[in-house]
């Protein structure tokens, strides 16, 4: 999966986190000054050259796919064109989209300028769904890619199914539920049974912990199992009316104005330096999100980190890849597009980097690292990110997505969490903010 630093800080902020785990942030290669480099996916000599452009770790390079394809096809060469960060590399690709040059014959998109592509550039992408058997990703992966016409422009790569990674040394300092089954049972359903756990964590909370990292992840991670969020399948504004983002926010709001958040930003150094110092007991995880989660608490970790299933089935990340009809050589392009998303190349890029699959037969084969299951207290994690990816609902995105999701979750929430102001403070703040977006 992939966040990004797409399109707002906090998204930018996610971008490097999938870089670490999942394969995050991109681009193209000729800018220097942006964090960009090329990236040669092995000696070849082929006679044909085929481009991809794509951001931050994608796997791909890392998992040996395009020395194992060039292989395979000794006519391909590949080359990968990386650049670091998502908010130059989308700009810099619409710019030589709507030129009709300049493009990769292989272009990634992540998951929040999808929508961008789809209503903004559906003509500039090859119909890839006349190609391939679309069954093989989920439904809803799919439907995020596809037009109102029906014209598939990218397929799926990784995805972001949720969990609730959890503390069980602090749960059980705290007197609750320790097993992650009975755990994931009490809050099921819905983010607010989740709080509920953490009105009970802080009446006995171990000194100098809070239950949760921030409100704002509260609020993504209940949100990205709503069907309705900002915009409806007309493509019209709703973010004011819709039920999701309503049931997202009271739920945030009840742990903004309580005791039970940590109030840090997500992946800033003090948010990494709580891991390591146990100073929450849960945080909202998609399968990307271990890899980090291990790295930042280090060894002292071990073993007290565990994994339960989320209250809903939720999406936070994820990316696709695309042919661009500026290419000049769709066809080949088209056949690497095609193998590369593959469940068994999804499969093979899990298990170097814990990408987890847009392809649900890949799911039965996927071997989380050894470390990572001893870490996580032997979690079974495969079954519980599998579990959540089959169900979680299509999603409908719209062009200005983004900033609609900043200015509620850095600007509204953090008004009400950081800065003492009431909820309907924070609302009005977040609305102040949106309507200058969309100039209204």
């Amino acid at each position: 999966m992939r966040t990004s630093t797409r399109g707002s800080r906090r998204l930018m902020a996610l971008a490097a986190v999938a870089a670490l785990t999942t394969g995050l942030l991109a681009g193209c290669a000729e800018d220097s000054d942006d964090g960009s480099s090329d990236s040669d996916g092995g000696s070849g000599g082929g006679k044909t050259t085929l481009t991809i452009g794509t951001f931050g770790v994608f796997g791909y390079k890392q998992a040996g796919l395009y020395d194992e394809y060039m292989k395979q096809n000794p006519d391909i060469t590949i080359k990968e064109n990386v650049t670091t960060r998502t908010d130059v590399y989308w700009p810099k690709t619409l710019t030589r989209l709507q030129a009709g040059s300049g493009t990769d014959d292989i272009q990634a998109i992540e998951v929040g300028n999808i929508a961008e592509a789809v209503q903004t550039q559906g003509a500039k992408f090859v119909d890839l769904g006349k190609d391939v058997d679309k069954s093989q990703w989920l439904d809803w992966k799919t439907a995020q890619a596809t037009t109102k016409d029906g014209k598939t422009i990218a397929l799926g790569t990784d995805i972001g199914p949720m969990a609730i990674c959890y503390r069980k040394d602090l749960f059980k300092e705290a007197g609750l539920e320790t097993d992650r089954t009975k755990l994931a049972a009490q809050w099921k359903g819905d983010w607010s049974k989740y709080v509920d756990v953490g009105k009970d964590y802080m009446k006995k909370a171990p000194k100098g912990t809070k239950f949760v990292d921030s409100a704002s992840s509260v609020y993504n991670a209940a949100l990205g199992g709503e069907s309705e969020r900002y915009y409806d399948d007309a493509g019209n504004v709703i973010w004011d009316k819709s039920s999701g983002v309503e049931k997202a926010w009271d739920a945030s709001m009840e742990v903004a104005t309580s005791t039970m958040s940590a109030k840090l930003k997500q992946f800033d150094k003090p948010w990494d330096q709580a891991f390591a110092n146990g100073g929450f007991a849960t945080v909202a995880c998609p399968a990307w999100m271990l890899g980090y989660i291990q790295e930042k608490s280090g060894d002292s970790g071990k073993g007290k980190w565990d994994v339960a299933a989320a209250p809903t089935a939720a999406n936070w990340g994820g990316s696709f890849i695309g042919v661009p009809t500026a290419g000049k050589h769709q066809k080949e392009a088209i056949a690497l597009a095609k193998w590369l998303t593959a469940p068994e190349q999804q499969a093979k890029v899990f298990a170097k980097q814990a990408s987890f699959p847009s392809t649900p037969s890949a799911y039965t084969s996927l071997k989380p690292q050894a470390d990572t299951t001893a870490f996580f207290s032997d979690a079974p994690i495969t079954q519980i990110f599998s579990d959540s990816a089959k169900t979680i609902p299509t999603q409908i995105f719209g062009v200005k997505d983004q900033p609609i999701n900043t200015a509620i979750s850095d600007i509204g929430i953090l008004q009400v969490e950081q800065k003492g102001k009431t909820p309907d403070q924070g609302w009005d703040a977040a609305s102040k903010e949106i309507k200058d977006v969309l100039g209204q």
